[in-house]
């Protein structure tokens, strides 16, 4: 087993050219054949080449991005770090610095990760030690440039990856600060899901003549999702979390992760879970390193069966029995869909990606299915007399399969005495009630309003208005929020004088809190202070979250705005 193992590793790895001490691991690990963008990608890296990657998670571009950056490492050899890996999120940063920690063990490379939300102290004290790699998000990174406590003259390589998600969070202007504080003869890397204009114009200014390699769209969309069933369910946000265990009770999932937008919808959903019986464990940015890891283990390991996560922390997860992705909610980028189902359909996996569906959300699937060419079944959702129908079926198959086990005999004595006062019959009915019953029983449930797809109701509208209209509803779209609750004002004691831009609140806001972008609302910057706008229901785990976070170099006073400012 070992030598097949060996061999396998030795034609592929090894024909890159790699190192032995990376060999080694890369066998130790279990890798034997390098994925199409290692493939591509490992070689013309090794030799120096600038190089621009479009490849989806789950592709294997962090090896192939990290193996070339470690070819070429003296470790130990500076205090100051020789390659800079910028990512979009905490998370991220956790995952590569591992992963680079992994594959450079041998080489005793020292790997830092740097980002917000962690005390700045560690990170302080590592830093005057000495590393070789750091991996850190944007602000954070700009954070000790701006102390004078990282220093970048000795960089070799800086790798941008998540590029586009670097971009939507507001990250532009940092990413251009620290390019300039690296040197102009570096190698520059950079790797995105999508190549829209922005990042066009990125690597244009930054890169030298770049390879460039596409394996993104077509690889992370219609192409890699063949085996992958598609559906969504129309649903009221107040039934939502009753539809989603009804699913659950029909598909009947072996690993499941459930895509929720911010921690506290991870928590909630997780709980109502349990309490229906499920082995849920919640994973989200509020968990140490250590949690997450423990929950992972659960899950794969199988006493855990449903993961509710943020996509932050999710990010980068690949569990091999893993049957269904599920979106709580539609997520607000078309990519991120993709992201989120492709790891399901990864290895020619078969499963199952469902969305549950708000009513204003329906625009949004379209732009999905635009973006994948493939389509997206409407459901309708399972009914009472549908779930009961599954749980006798469950009995009916509990049954089949115990009936082929072959330590029934034990059990004779017992049936002897069980049928001196009843027919068979009777007692076999009696069994099966009891397994009926604790698979959970009838369902005593309300039934969930069913709500008619978007063009059913758009061509009710058009009729009871008359001819040529063809508005939907009454509503009007926010100005930068997705949703229509109540909105507060955050005060935040940073402005114009400290630096702060838009972007640097709209990042911190999303990295640091999970609250989405496109949740943020207006914002006011003055000389002295800041007023954000973000939900009602959100604004104190933003007011958290900000208040041990820093922005540009400093912590600020963060609550909620008290008017006559």
């Amino acid at each position: 087993m070992d030598e097949d193992l060996a061999t396998s590793t030795d034609a592929g790895f090894a024909g890159l050219g790699l190192r032995p001490e990376l060999l080694r691991a890369l066998a130790d690990l279990g890798y034997e054949e390098p994925t199409p963008i290692q493939r591509e990608a490992i070689t013309p890296l090794i030799a120096g080449h600038d190089l621009v990657g479009q490849a989806a998670t789950g592709t294997g571009k962090t090896a192939a991005f990290a193996l070339p950056l470690l070819q070429s490492l003296e470790a130990g050899g500076s205090d100051s770090p020789t390659a800079l890996v910028l990512v979009p999120t905490r998370e991220l940063a956790e995952q590569v610095s591992q992963a680079v920690h992994r594959y450079g063990r041998d080489l005793n490379v020292r790997v830092l990760p740097v980002y917000g939300g962690q005390p700045i102290s560690r990170q302080l004290h590592v830093l005057r030690r000495g590393v070789d790699v750091v991996v850190g998000t944007p602000g954070r990174i700009l954070d000790h440039i701006e102390r004078e406590t990282l220093q970048l003259d000795a960089v070799r390589t800086v790798v941008l990856d998540e590029a586009d998600e670097m971009l939507d969070m507001g990250f532009a202007e940092d990413i251009e600060a620290i390019l300039a504080e690296t040197p102009t003869e570096r190698q520059t890397v950079l790797f995105s899901a999508t190549m829209p204009p922005r990042i066009d114009a990125i690597a244009r200014r930054h890169l030298r003549e770049p390879l460039r390699i596409r394996m993104g769209r077509d690889t992370s969309a219609a192409d890699a999702l063949p085996t992958v069933r598609q559906s969504t369910y129309l649903v009221a946000r107040a039934h939502k979390t009753a539809a989603l265990g009804r699913i659950l009770d029909v598909e009947m999932p072996t690993a499941a992760i459930v895509f929720c937008r911010t921690r506290e919808e991870v928590d909630e959903v997780t709980e109502s879970l349990n309490g229906r019986g499920y082995r849920a464990e919640a994973l989200h940015g509020g968990l140490s390193q250590d949690q997450r890891d423990r929950v992972m283990g659960r899950l794969r390991g199988g006493s855990t069966e449903l993961l509710v996560a943020t996509d932050v922390a999710a990010r980068g997860l690949d569990v091999e029995q893993l049957t269904h992705v599920i979106n709580y909610n539609v997520p607000s980028a078309p990519e991120a869909y993709v992201h989120r189902i492709g790891r399901v359909g990864r290895a020619g996996r078969t499963g199952a990606a469902i969305t549950l569906a708000e009513p204003r959300e329906q625009r949004m699937l379209k732009a999905i299915e635009r973006l994948t060419g493939q389509r997206i079944a409407l459901e309708k959702l399972p009914t009472v007399t549908d779930l009961r129908a599954r749980r006798l079926d469950l009995v009916r198959t509990t049954v089949q399969d115990a009936m082929s086990a072959d330590d029934l005999d034990r059990f004779r004595s017992v049936l002897a005495s069980l049928t001196d006062d009843a027919d068979l019959e009777t007692v076999a009915l009696a069994g099966l009630k009891l397994l009926h019953e604790a698979n959970g029983g009838d369902v005593d449930e309300q039934e969930i309003p069913a709500i008619a797809p978007m063009r059913e109701r758009e061509d009710r509208g058009r009729d009871s208005r008359g001819p040529g209209s063809d508005r939907f509803d009454d509503r009007r779209p926010g100005r930068g929020r997705s949703g229509s609750g109540p909105v507060t004002r955050v005060f935040v004691g940073l402005g114009r004088r400290a630096g702060l831009r838009p972007q640097d609140l709209v990042g911190a806001i999303a990295g640091e809190a999970g609250l989405p972008a496109r949740d943020v609302g207006a914002i006011q910057i003055t000389d002295r202070f800041s007023l954000v706008e973000v939900p009602e229901a959100d604004a104190e785990r933003v007011i958290r979250a900000l208040s041990h976070s820093t922005i540009r170099g400093r912590r600020p006073t963060v609550r909620r705005d008290r008017p006559n400012h």
